[in-house]
């Protein structure tokens, strides 16, 4: 399972009702934490996501409404005793930044802090642990942005216990089995594992695709994602507003989810320019669906 907590939802700036870009996606207990904009503090507060469960950020790109409200962050953990290491990926110039700041300050923390800076113009898998893994996704923002494809790997069967025990295969065996090991019968004849488990599902992903001018070349990643997460700052009418500011529209993030062929497609990074988001969903279930509208403090679950 997969549950995406959404904590800001505003582009350029925070409003009286909106936070600007932030996300938290929780895997197996660990909590990733995708952009950082102002506010963030209050956002995990609010949604109950405890500090210290966030070992990894993420930041798409280098303008504000994206990772203002790191620095504050960084200092809270400070403040509350954190120990754990703290893992920040982003584009190459957010340590000095960061450090930067720190030092102006005459302030440290008590805790590590590891950067990892990303300069790849192509797709690059820079997390995999586990059954989890994290691979970039070059976006069209006019600086250096990438998306981020989130993949957890199912690796273990469902075992058909019926038929396992119709075969006399011992209870000790089953663990085993579930993770693709053939049964044993008493007399040591064996059965392959084909015959005794479900197909393994696919895996769960998630895509998130940060501020980008509309381009088809992020199709062949996200094909069949579960969910997706793409900008649409702007309404078909101010088209012209999107291109120039290297944004999208809710029409065409509904056409990369439909080429993509993706399950579900989440709206979000609304200009506060637009007070009835419906609007958005009614642009957008032209072409695609099945769309909601990632506002703030809703829960999406894989």
């Amino acid at each position: 399972m997969m549950k995406l907590t959404i904590l800001g939802t505003s582009s350029a700036y925070p409003t009286l009702d909106r936070f600007t870009a932030s996300q938290v996606l929780q895997i197996n207990g660990k909590s990733f934490l995708i952009d950082c904009g102002e506010g963030i503090q209050t956002q995990l507060r609010k949604n109950k996501i405890k500090f210290n469960s966030i070992e990894d950020v993420l930041i798409s790109h280098l303008h504000g409404d994206h990772f203002f409200g790191l620095p504050g962050l960084i200092l809270t953990f400070n403040l509350l005793g954190r120990q754990k290491p703290l893992n920040i990926y982003g584009p190459k110039g957010i340590k000095n930044i960061i450090i930067s700041l720190l030092k102006i300050g005459n302030t440290w923390t008590n805790y590590k802090l590891n950067f990892i800076e990303l300069e790849n113009s192509s797709s690059d898998i820079i997390y995999e642990k586990n059954n989890i893994s994290i691979t970039t996704i070059p976006l069209y923002h006019g600086i250096y942005t990438n998306g981020f494809l989130f993949r957890k790997k199912i690796f273990t069967h469902k075992l058909l216990i019926e038929k396992a025990l119709s075969f006399g295969i011992d209870k000790t065996q089953f663990s085993g089995i579930k993770s693709g090991k053939d049964g044993l019968k008493s007399d040591g004849s064996v059965i392959k594992n084909i015959e005794l488990v479900e197909p393994l599902p696919l895996d769960l992903t998630f895509a998130y695709c940060s501020d980008t001018l509309f381009n088809e070349k992020t199709i062949h990643q996200i094909q069949a994602c579960d969910l997706l997460y793409h900008e649409s700052t702007f309404l078909k009418k101010h088209e012209n507003f999107a291109k120039k500011t290297f944004h999208s529209t809710a029409e065409q993030a509904a056409l990369i989810a439909k080429k993509s062929n993706v399950k579900k497609l989440l709206l979000g990074h609304f200009s506060a320019r637009y007070k009835d988001l419906n609007l958005f969903l009614k642009e957008s279930k032209v072409i695609f669906q099945n769309v909601d509208l990632a506002l703030e403090n809703k829960i999406f679950v894989i």
